[in-house]
């Protein structure tokens, strides 16, 4: 699996950077094409937050994103939307003949997006904590060149940190009907803590989606998944799996980030999930999660028999980029 990784993540654009504490190892029960089921991960319930064993999880109200036409701002054609700033995401909107970009800067951080040229709008997330940012649409003059078409600046106050990680955004596109958020939210029905939901998830996408070589070697430029599309075919990419389990913990209030980045020892740049929780930690034979800190969690090695050198605690791991 390692050259079809490299072979299609390198066609991605990513941007940004982060750093993480410990690692979700890796399910050695599910492996080759026709995977066998993970083992169980099955957490101590929790008392935090006032859950208690006979308590439920209580999922929060849907949270989701949009571009508002009547809040965006540009030359008409080319408009931006930053109504939504405070809520981690920022929205586009544009009609140009040529290639676009989008670009998210805040110091010396960059995130560099395509952004359809037919007036699709398109939301990303603001990942880059509180500050003055600068955004801007970038209009293809020739080859690898871009101009500036439209620009603007905004001082961003996250509602809390988590917000870029609890909405929908173009890397990881779903809404409040969508079947995955369906699928998540049974599993919320009846789970008692945030982590039986998250053991939930990881459990389904271990059981229920494999690992598409075709598509690795064929993926097109600025592909971007359709998390319903890879829950409903069963196969997907490691970007299919990051933003499936993105998308059904985001939607049940867990802040889940996808990262783009490297594992050791062959450099294979990857996608996977990092998930925050605030209840108690909790451990098993396969992963530890650490109470009130971001764990990581790589469902693409996990689902398709990982090689045993990509197991560990986290250090061959080089986090890169986060949406």
């Amino acid at each position: 699996m390692k050259a079809e990784l490299k072979h299609w993540i390198k066609k991605i654009l990513p941007a940004g950077a982060f750093a993480i504490v410990f690692m979700l190892t890796l399910c050695s029960g599910c492996g080759g094409t026709t995977p066998e089921s993970p083992t169980p991960l099955t957490p101590p319930a929790s008392s935090e937050g006032g859950e208690t064993e006979e308590t439920s999880y209580q999922a929060p109200k849907f949270r989701g994103s949009a571009f508002h036409a009547d809040k965006a701002e540009g030359d008409g054609s080319l408009m931006i939307d930053l109504s939504a700033v405070k809520h981690g995401y920022v929205a586009v909107s544009a009609v140009s003949d040529v290639r676009l970009k989008f670009q998210v800067i805040k110091d010396d951080i960059t995130y560099n997006y395509d952004v359809a040229s037919n007036g699709d709008p398109s939301v990303f997330p603001i990942q880059s904590g509180n500050g003055t940012y600068t955004f801007r649409i970038m209009e293809n003059i020739v080859d690898n060149k871009y101009a500036v078409g439209y620009s603007t600046t905004a001082e961003v106050k996250l509602k809390d940190e988590y917000q870029p990680f609890l909405r929908p955004s173009n890397y990881s596109n779903y809404n409040e009907n969508s079947a995955c958020v369906k699928k998540a939210a049974e599993f919320s029905a009846n789970a008692k803590t945030a982590s039986d939901v998250i053991t939930q998830v990881y459990d389904f996408v271990c059981k229920t989606v494999t690992y598409d070589y075709p598509k690795a070697e064929n993926v097109k430029s600025g592909y971007m998944p359709v998390p319903d599309e890879t829950m409903e075919t069963g196969k997907g990419i490691c970007f299919d799996y990051a933003s499936l389990a993105a998308a059904m913990l985001r939607s049940q209030g867990i802040p889940t980030k996808i990262i783009f980045g490297y594992v050791a020892p062959n450099d294979v740049y990857h996608a996977w999930n990092m998930f925050y929780t605030k209840e108690d930690g909790w451990t098993t034979v396969k992963f530890q999660v650490n109470p009130n800190d971001w764990t990581r969690m790589d469902l693409t090695f996990s689902a398709n028999g990982s090689n045993s050198k990509f197991i560990g605690d986290g250090s061959n791991y080089s986090d890169v980029y986060e949406y």
